[in-house]
């Protein structure tokens, strides 16, 4: 593993950590569709969130690093998961980011626009 697979393993890690203290249940982990891969599945009452993680030097690169067309992948990769859970497909759902810059506190950032 190269230092920048370990610096996004360990800010998933710190995320998780993060979503179970803000009591969200985790679902799914580095989720792998034919479209892409979502970093963190999660569950809160009545609500799915599909968050992407960015582990940058500081949060103006952790922002820059999260682009259109990775929303867009992101998108449609959360579609397949709905598809294929149909236990979930009444819920609601969102999309969220969280941002993990060298020695701030993570930023969750809720319900961005696609």
């Amino acid at each position: 593993m190269n230092k920048t697979e370990l610096k996004g393993y360990w800010g998933e890690f710190f995320s998780i950590l993060l979503l179970k203290i803000k009591g969200y249940k985790i679902l799914a982990h580095r989720y792998k569709t034919v479209c892409g891969e979502i970093d963190i599945i999660a569950c809160k009452r009545s609500t799915i969130v599909f968050v992407e993680v960015k582990a940058r030097k500081n949060e103006e690169k952790c922002f820059t690093a999260i682009t259109k067309h990775q929303l867009k992948r992101i998108q449609k990769a959360s579609l397949l998961f709905l598809k294929y859970h149909p236990n979930v497909q009444n819920y609601f759902f969102r999309y969220d980011v969280i941002l993990i810059s060298n020695w701030k506190f993570p930023l969750h950032i809720e319900n961005i626009t696609m």
